[in-house]
């Protein structure tokens, strides 16, 4: 999985599980520096499962950086 496809999966799952629009998560991620983050740590975080990343993104959006 490219980091581009890596990031838009994010949006998406990230949306689903906090129901709302992908592009208000999409502006959140951009302000919030988690597209940034997701970049940097794509080596570490792509192998892991959907339930943890959203954890990460969480903590990171709350203040936590990772």
């Amino acid at each position: 999985m490219s980091k581009l496809s890596f990031k838009a999966f994010c949006i998406e799952k990230y949306a689903d599980h906090k129901s709302i629009p992908s592009n208000e998560v999409y502006k959140l991620f951009e302000k919030k520096g988690v597209l940034a983050m997701l970049d940097r740590d794509y080596d570490v975080l792509h192998g892991f499962g959907f339930e943890y990343i959203v954890n990460d993104i969480d903590q990171f959006i709350n203040g936590g950086q990772l």
